[in-house]
């Protein structure tokens, strides 16, 4: 079955940087494109990076550009989210999502079929 763990969450100070990890199992990795989204207390999920097949094509929620970084590992199964200059307002749970079929680069949650536990990130001030 398709499972999905994230780690790599934490609590850091303002303008630090946190590195979120997503390990896939069950499904060949390597064919789906791969997500990160997160929610906060009280507001609605967002998507916030998205990364292609091969990992060359990314896509970043605007409040994001410039800071986080998607990347991937085929080898390893592996997805990655490398966040600097981290805001109090990035405080929230992050999601890993595997991409559905047809999902050709989609920020919307409903292009995604799979979802992992989340990992908490707190950003203080």
């Amino acid at each position: 079955q398709v499972q999905l763990v994230e780690s790599g969450g934490g609590s850091v100070q303002a303008g630090g940087s946190l590195r979120l990890s997503c390990e896939a199992s069950g499904y060949t990795y390597s064919s789906y494109r791969m997500g990160w989204f997160r929610q906060a207390p009280g507001k609605e999920r967002e998507g916030v990076a998205v990364i292609s097949t091969g990992g060359v094509s990314t896509s970043y929620v605007d409040s994001v550009k410039g800071r986080f970084t998607i990347s991937r590992d085929n080898a390893k199964n592996l997805l990655y989210l490398q966040m600097n200059s981290l805001k109090p307002e990035d405080t929230a749970m992050y999601y890993c999502a595997r991409g559905r079929p047809y999902n050709y680069g989609s920020l919307r949650g409903r292009d995604f079929d799979y979802w992992g536990q989340g990992t908490q990130v707190t950003v203080s001030s």
